[in-house]
């Protein structure tokens, strides 16, 4: 899907996280790669004091576009 380099990137997730992103297919993998790359550039892009605040933003203009929690927790259980 995407053309830019990729690099790998170590984050501390709980044990649930990672059995989950381990059990997924790799097309889901790279959706989520996807995801999170676009969560640290709209945060670097972003005058707001917290992350928690670029989070409700960036959750807002997801749900705007038409993703519900619901659709997401759908696709994320597709592969379980």
């Amino acid at each position: 899907m995407s053309t830019q380099q990729k690099h790998p990137l170590t984050l501390q997730l709980d044990a649930e996280a990672v059995a989950m992103f381990l059990g997924i297919s790799d097309t889901d993998k790279e959706k989520l790669e996807i995801l999170v790359s676009s969560l640290f550039k709209e945060y670097k892009q972003s005058n707001h004091e917290t992350l928690k605040k670029t989070m409700d933003e960036i959750s807002q203009n997801a749900q705007e576009r038409g993703l519900t929690p619901e659709i997401l927790e759908d696709i994320l259980a597709e592969e379980e």
